[in-house]
This record gives structure tokens, sequence and C-alpha cells, in this order.
């Protein structure tokens, strides 16, 4: 691999020395009716000025940098800047309270803090807590206590910092979301994110001339890491500050998006706008768009069906993968393997897949295990913790904690979370199989099943049912619908509500069992 590889910010470079005058990201605010654009050069030149700003406030090769704010062409700017001081960037999660930044600031123990305007009060509010020697401000009016992050990139050199960067030298510090306990630290190298980069393009074959519609929220390893793969040809991307149906479409249409990766909710919104008329396919430029590709939670197959019949032209892929193993694409079906839609696929470019019992041998074909994965993405460890470390890496092998099964093609197929499998009078029930055929009726925008608390039987199935606005779905319909799965599978319970998803798409199922179980019960069954 020739230097030039060696790190995402020689990516940046080199894109700047190709391509100085070609836009690299367009920032789209649609309720505000902002556009704002940045070429290659200007991108890596900003990213220089903020590397050169952090080394003259003392930040080294090997120190932290928390990272806190909404998606922009900033952030961006930020990230690569932080890298190539050789500083590990540390990205908060933008829902994350005061208690959980004051916990990441403790545990990163950073030398500088990076926010936006929407975090001032949840800063202010730990401040005096930690030990932060420098706080740098990016939005209109700086608090007293922080520098402003426009006047100082305007200042800084935008000359290349000369710091030495290797292959397998630690860069990112990425946080769990924390929805089960306490977020764990999952420490990243170079060479991790070098091989997203390679992996998402080898699979979804984006070019120069594509471009990436760029939604997700970029603290995560998800939706940044797709967009790596456009980074490694210089291909554009449009990052979309807001979500719904309409600016996606506007998005696609205006900027001429080609590749866009959703997330189950989006999906569902879009449709059932589709559905009702109130968005109308004909009137957006969507002909281009080649590509829509889901990750970060179980995709319902009757979900891409239907997406399949508003635009049967388009290839749709579904990834797999996790925070530990630097975003997606562990596992993909692949655009070729639409019949085996259900399925999160087989190994991804340049990884390997088991699935194991609890002694870690290999299960026989349809036997369900737990998912274990080795490939160059494979996450250092969980910083200063090193009992969880060993719990989750295993001679080289990465145990997911999701529970699998393989068919006779090699096709994996989830079945569901370790933590979120149901006993049943000694059954095991496997919540995503109750969730796909519940999505099969068409009054059910979304579903969530949960374990109910049961003296006789340990517990029982549960079911939390989000309905298509004006349809209407009684629980005994709801019951009846179910009573094609085998009896231990049915739901004896259903709740209809609103079902909570975090900002990457899955169900906090810890929040639903708090809602409708409560809170002893919830924390037994967490």
């Amino acid at each position: 691999m020739g230097d030039v590889y060696i790190h995402i910010g020689e990516m940046l470079a080199r894109n700047g020395r190709m391509y100085p005058d070609d836009i690299a990201l367009v920032e789209r605010t649609p309720a505000e009716k902002k556009r704002r654009e940045i070429t290659w050069k200007e991108l890596d030149d900003g990213a220089n000025r903020f590397a050169n700003l952090l080394i003259k406030r003392g930040v080294k090769k090997g120190n932290k940098v928390v990272h806190l704010m909404m998606n922009s062409i900033d952030w961006l700017i930020a990230y690569f800047g932080i890298l190539r001081t050789g500083a590990w960037v540390v990205p908060l999660n933008f829902r994350f309270t005061s208690a959980d930044i004051e916990y990441c600031i403790n545990v990163a123990e950073p030398n500088l803090v990076l926010f936006g305007e929407e975090f001032t009060k949840r800063i202010e509010t730990i401040k005096d807590e930690v030990k932060v020697r420098d706080y740098i401000f990016a939005g209109r009016e700086a608090p007293a206590f922080a520098e402003p992050f426009g006047e100082l990139l305007k200042q800084s050199s935008g000359s290349p910092p000369d710091v030495a960067l290797g292959y397998d030298d630690e860069c990112a510090l990425y946080f769990t979301s924390g929805t089960t306990g306490q977020p764990k630290p999952i420490l990243l190298t170079h060479k991790n994110l070098v091989c997203a980069c390679i992996t998402e393009n080898v699979h979804h074959g984006q070019k120069k001339e594509d471009n990436f519609i760029l939604i997700p929220p970029l603290y995560h390893t998800g939706a940044k890491m797709h967009w790596f793969g456009s980074l490694i040809v210089g291909g554009r991307a449009v990052i979309l500050k807001g979500i719904s149906p309409e600016w996606i479409f506007e998005a696609v249409s205006e900027e001429g998006g080609t590749v866009v990766w959703l997330l189950v909710p989006w999906v569902q919104d879009i449709l059932v706008k589709l559905d009702r008329g109130e968005l109308k396919i004909g009137d957006y430029r969507l002909e281009q768009w080649r590509l829509m590709h889901i990750g970060a939670m179980p995709v319902p197959p009757s979900l891409i069906n239907r997406w399949k019949e508003y635009f049967p032209a388009m290839d749709y892929d579904t990834t797999y993968g996790l925070s530990e193993s630097t975003g997606p694409n562990c596992v993909h079906l692949g655009v070729e393997n639409f019949h085996k839609v259900g399925a999160i696929g087989r190994p991804g470019f340049n990884w390997e897949t088991r699935i194991v019992d609890d002694q870690g041998r290999d299960v026989g074909q349809g036997g369900v295990g737990e998912l274990v994965v080795r490939g160059g993405g494979v996450m250092r460890e969980y910083y200063k913790n090193p009992e969880a470390t060993a719990n989750t890496l295993k001679k080289g092998w990465l145990h997911t904690g999701d529970m699998a099964r393989q068919d006779e093609d090699g096709f994996i197929y989830l079945v569901d979370r370790k933590k979120d499998v149901i006993i049943c009078g000694g059954e095991n029930v496997f919540p995503v199989e109750v969730e796909n055929h519940l999505h099969t009726h068409p009054s059910v925008k979304d579903a969530a099943v949960i374990g109910y608390p049961d003296e006789r039987l340990g517990e029982i199935v549960a079911v939390v049912v989000e309905l298509v606005p004006g349809k209407t779905l009684t629980e005994q319909e709801a019951t009846a619908f179910c009573e094609a799965l085998p009896r231990y599978k049915r739901p004896q319970k259903v709740f209809f509500g609103d079902i909570p998803r975090s900002p990457t798409g899955k169900i906090e199922k810890t929040k639903l069992r708090k809602r409708y179980i409560g809170r002893e019960e919830a924390f037994k069954l967490s």
C-alpha cells in the first residue's frame, strides 16, 4: 500500500491536489432555505488550518479532542483537522446529556473540547467539574469561556502540519450510544478507517461522478464510513441538515444525488407519503438515483418489496456492521442479490464471518448462534476496559452479540440481539421474526417486540405497534393477524404508540420496557 493511502487525511489532501476547484461538499438546511458549498481545496485547507490552531494550543499526537457538533461542513473540517494533528478525535452523540458528556470527558481526558452552539448549556453545566484546558465554540456568539472556531480558522495557517502518521496509529475514540448502560469507548486506528473506505467502494462502486446524499449523524460510524467510499475517489457529497421525505427528494432532485443511505424510519415515512399521494415521484428528478441502501438495524423485507414497487430500476443493498467493526460492511447483501432480501448478506470484502455457540464452536447450517467477524476494521480495544475487550475480542474475532443463522447459499440472516431474545416457557423467541410478520400488515408503520414478565412462563411476547397515519387496528385484529405464527411466538400483549428509535434508527427497547412494563422490571430485563 502506497504512502498516499496511509490515512484518510492524505486521501483528502490528494483530492485537494487533483480536483482543487471541484465541489467536495454541499450543505443544505431546507428549514432555513440555506445552501453552502466548499471545494476540495477549501476543505483540505480548512482541515490544515484547524490542525495548526490545535497544535498551537499544545495538542500533540496521542492527545484527545472531544468533538460535539451537529452535521455540517465545519463538522468534517474539524474531524480531518483533529486527525492531522495525530490526536484522537472523540465525536460525541448529539443526544448525550450533560451527565453523559461529563462521563465521556472523564474517560477520554481530552486537552480540548470543540462544541456547537446547540450544546452550550450542556457544556456550561459540567465545565467546572471536568479537567479541560481549552474550549472552542462553533457558532455565532461564543460564551466567555470558549474561543470562536470561525475566527480562529481564518487566522491559522493552511500549510500541512508536519506530523508523521502511521497506518497502525490510533486516531479515534467512538463512544457507543449508551442505550443499555454507560457508553463504551471504542478505539480505532487509521488502518480501521482506511479499511472502511476501501470496503465501501468495492461494495458500491462509487465513482468521481457519484453524489452521495449524507443524512445520518456524522458522530456515528455509519453513514460517514459509507461516504468514505466516495472520499477515496473524490466524489461529491451533500450534507442534508433536516429529515423529511420532501427534503430528501428535493436534495436528490436538485443536487443530482445518485447514492442515498437511509434508515428504516425514513423509508417508512417516504412510503407512507407516496401511498397517500402526498409525495409524487413525478414532481422530482430522481432517474439518476441509482442506489438506496440501509444499515444499522434489521430491515423488514416487506418494506423493501414496497420500495421496489415505486423504484423497480433502482439498486438496493443492505449492509451490516457495528462501531466495533468501524461501521458498516463487514457483511453486505450485494445489489445483485435482491432475491435474498431479508438476509444481511455474506462476508464483506476482506472480511470473514462465523456463527458460533456459547463455547465458540461453529454451529451447523441453519443453526442459530452468535455472529463473529474478523477483518481490517476490527477495533483495537474498548479503551480503559480490558474486561469488556476480552469478552468481545477473542483470538482475533469480534463477537458481535447478534444472533444469526446461515442458509445453504452462505447468506446470513440476523435473528436478533442476544440480549433481546425472549425466553417463553423455555422456547427462544426472536423479536425480529415477529416484527417482520407485523410489518406485512397494511396498517402497521412500525413494530417492536419486547419480553413481558410472566410468573408462569418467565416471559411472554408483547408488541408495541405504531400505526400508519389514518389507519386503524384493534388489539383483537393484531392478535388474530399473528395466528399465522407458532403459538409461543404470538404476542399476548398488544400496545399502541410511537416507537422510539435512536438517531441511527435502532429501536430503543429499554425505553419501551420502562414505558410499558415499569422501571423495576425494565431494569431486570435490560
